[in-house]
C-alpha cells in the first residue's frame, strides 16, 4: 500500500527542486510509483525515509533527489543554514570546489544563498585541491569556509564541508562539536528553496590564490638535494596541476605523470575506487615507476589532501610507515622545545616513541584533521601531525599552510626526505629499516567491513564490547579501551581497542568510519629486531597476517 504523506512529501520536495535533472527524475520516479511499481516505491522510500545528517564531516552521499541523497536542494538548504547560524552580521565565507558531478553547481548555489543572506563569499577558481581551500580561508582571515567534494569516495558521491574561521588556535579547521549540531538544527529551521533570497554579487578570485599556496607550501621545504626522479598520479582528481607545479618550484625536475590519470575526471575510469589505499587504485601508477626506473612513486586522492608514496621494487608505504618518517624529518629540520607532533587513536604507537626520543611533546586525538589540527596548546608550536589514511600536515603554527591534512605540501617534504637520503645512497626503505632498529618494528594494517544496514555496525559494536574476546590469533587481550566514554581527557567516541601481548606487543582498534557505512579495524605489531631486519620483517609480516585473519573473524561475528 502506498504511504500518501510519502507521496505528498516527494511532490513537495519536487515542488522547490530548481534543477532541470533531478526535478526530471524524482518526477519518472513518482510516475512508476503510482502506477503500482513496487521497486520504484522502494526507491522511493530510501531517499525519503531520511535526510542526509550533517554532522562534523558535513554531509555525504550519493547524487540524486531526495532528502537522502546530494542534490541542489539539499546543499542551498545547507548553505542557508550556515548563513543563519553565522548571524546577522556580514560575515565571509570562502567557497571551493572539486571536479566532481555537480561541484561546480553546488559551489555556485552556496554562494548565491551565503550572498543572498548578506553575506560576503570569495568563490575560488575552478576545480582546486581542498588545501588550497583551507589555505584560503586563513589568509584572507575569513569567518568560514565551504568545500564540495567526497574526497575519495566512489563516483556516484558527492560531498560538503565547513571550517572555521577567525584568529583562534582552531582557526582554520573543520568544524567540531557543538558547531556540527548548531548548523544541523539551522538546516532543520529553513523553508522551500524556492523562498530563499539569492545573490549574484559574490567575489571569484583569481589566480594569485593558487600562487599564494604554492609560495606557501614551496616555503616549507628545507635547502637540500634536490635529485631525484619522481612518478605521479592525482588519480583523475584535482591535484595535478597544483602538485606539478609545487614540485618544480620546490627546486625539483618536474615528475613523469600517469597521463591516464592527470586529467580531472569525474568518472575516474581507470581505477575501481578512487583511493591509494584500494587494492588496484595504484597499479598504473606503480607500473609507470617500474618502467621510468623512479626513486619514488607519488599519488594524491581525488581532492588532494592525501598522499600516498610508493618505492618500486618495494610497494605502497602504509601511511603509518610514511608518518613516521615525515616525522623524523620535520624535527630533524625544526628547532625549539614546546614543538608539538601529534596523531590519532587509530594510527601507529610509533609517533609517541620518536616524541619522547626527541624530548618534544605527543599528543593522542580522535580520529580526523577535525581533532589533530587542534593538537597541543596556545604556544605550542605543531610542526607534525598525521592519520593513518594518508593525511599529514606539516609546518609550525606560524608558518604551517593550512590546518588540516594536505596531500601537497607533504608530497614535497617527502620529495626532499627521499632526494636527501638517495644523495646519502639510501631509499626511504632503508630509512624505515633504521627505525624499525631505534625504536622496534611496527607493522599495522586495517579491515573496512562494509554493510548495506548502520544497525548491523552498531550491534557488532554492542556484542564487542559487552563479550571482548579472549585473543585475536596468537596474541591475547591483556586490556580493553573504551572511547565511549571519553578517555585521558579526549571527547567520547564510538571506538574500542584492545590491547595485545604475546611474545609481540600489539593493538586492535574497531571504530565505525565517520564517512562511509563501514566498521573499520586497525591493528598494529610491535616486535624487536634480531640482526637480521628481512627475518624480522617476514616474522612480523606473518604475524600481522595471522592477526588480521583473527581480526575479521571476531568481527564480523
Amino acid at each position: 500500500m502506498i504511504d500518501s504523506a510519502l507521496l505528498v512529501e516527494a511532490r513537495d520536495w519536487l515542488d522547490q527542486d530548481p534543477d532541470p535533472g533531478t526535478r526530471g527524475e524524482l518526477g519518472a520516479l513518482l510516475a512508476r510509483v503510482e502506477v503500482g511499481d513496487g521497486e520504484a516505491l522502494t526507491d522511493l522510500d530510501d531517499r525519503f525515509a531520511a535526510r542526509l545528517e550533517f554532522g562534523t564531516a558535513g554531509l555525504r552521499g550519493a547524487l540524486g533527489a531526495g532528502p537522502n541523497r546530494m542534490n541542489r536542494v539539499v546543499v542551498m538548504r545547507a548553505a542557508a543554514g550556515i548563513a543563519a547560524w553565522l548571524g546577522a552580521e556580514r560575515r565571509h565565507v570562502v567557497i571551493g570546489y572539486d571536479a566532481r558531478h555537480r561541484s561546480a553547481d553546488f559551489a555556485r548555489d552556496s554562494a548565491a544563498v551565503l550572498t543572498g543572506a548578506g553575506h560576503r563569499v570569495s568563490l575560488l577558481p575552478g576545480p582546486l585541491p581542498t588545501p588550497v581551500l583551507a589555505h584560503t580561508l586563513r589568509r584572507l582571515g575569513a569567518d568560514a569556509g565551504i568545500v564540495v567534494t567526497a574526497s575519495h569516495n566512489p563516483p556516484q558521491d558527492n560531498g560538503y564541508k565547513v571550517y572555521v574561521g577567525g584568529s583562534g588556535h582552531d582557526a582554520g579547521s573543520q568544524i567540531v562539536s557543538p558547531v556540527d549540531a548548531e548548523i544541523s538544527a539551522a538546516i532543520d529551521a529553513v523553508g522551500p528553496v524556492g523562498a530563499l533570497p539569492l545573490g549574484e554579487d559574490w567575489e571569484v578570485l583569481g589566480a594569485d590564490a593558487v600562487s599564494e599556496y604554492l609560495d606557501a607550501v614551496t616555503a616549507l621545504v628545507p635547502d637540500g638535494p634536490r635529485e631525484l626522479s619522481v612518478v605521479y598520479t592525482p588519480l583523475h582528481g584535482v591535484g595535478g596541476r597544483v602538485l606539478s607545479e609545487a614540485v618544480e618550484r620546490a627546486g625539483f625536475a618536474a615528475p613523469e605523470v600517469v597521463v591516464e590519470q592527470f586529467e580531472p575526471d569525474p568518472d575516474f575510469p581507470t581505477v575501481a575506487f578512487p583511493n591509494p589505499e584500494e587494492p588496484g587504485a595504484m597499479d598504473l601508477a606503480l607500473a609507470a615507476g617500474e618502467a621510468h626506473g623512479a626513486d619514488l612513486v607519488v599519488a594524491n586522492d581525488p581532492d588532494a589532501d592525501r598522499l600516498a608514496l610508493a618505492v618500486p621494487g618495494y610497494g605502497l608505504l602504509t601511511g603509518n610507515e610514511v608518518g613516521g618518517l615525515l616525522a623524523e624529518y620535520v624535527l630533524d629540520h625544526t628547532s625549539g622545545a614546546d614543538r608539538v607532533v601529534a596523531t590519532s587513536i587509530v594510527s601507529s604507537s610509533l609517533l609517541g616513541k620518536i616524541a619522547r626520543d626527541r624530548g618534544v611533546h605527543y599528543e593522542e586525538t580522535l580520529t580526523g584533521f577535525k581533532w589533530l589540527a587542534r593538537a597541543g596548546a596556545p604556544g605550542q608550536s605543531r610542526v607534525f601531525s598525521y592519520e593513518e589514511a594518508l593525511g599529514y600536515c606539516v609546518g609550525g603554527d606560524d608558518g604551517r599552510p593550512v590546518a588540516d591534512k594536505d596531500g601537497v605540501s607533504a608530497a614535497l617534504v617527502a620529495l626532499a626526505l627521499a632526494a636527501e637520503a638517495r644523495s646519502r645512497g639510501r631509499t626511504l626503505v632503508d630509512l624505515l629499516d633504521d627505525q624499525a632498529r631505534r625504536y622496534g618494528l611496527h607493522l599495522s594494517d586495517q579491515l573496512s567491513v562494509r554493510v548495506r544496514d548502520l544497525s548491523e555496525i552498531t550491534a557488532a559494536m554492542r556484542r564487542l564490547r559487552a563479550e571482548p574476546p579472549a585473543a585475536f590469533g596468537p596474541l591475547k587481550v591483556s586490556g580493553v579501551v573504551d572511547f565511549a566514554d571519553g578517555h585521558v581527557g579526549l571527547p567520547p567516541t564510538d571506538a574500542v581497542r584492545f590491547e595485545l601481548e604475546g611474545g609481540t606487543r600489539g593493538r586492535v582498534t574497531l571504530r565505525p568510519s565517520g564517512t562511509e557505512p563501514k566498521l573499520k579495524a586497525y591493528a598494529e605489531v610491535v616486535s624487536g629486531v634480531d640482526g637480521d631486519i628481512a627475518a624480522s620483517r617476514a616474522r612480523g609480516s606473518e604475524l600481522l597476517s595471522e592477526l588480521m585473519t583473527a581480526v575479521a573473524g571476531v568481527v564480523r561475528g
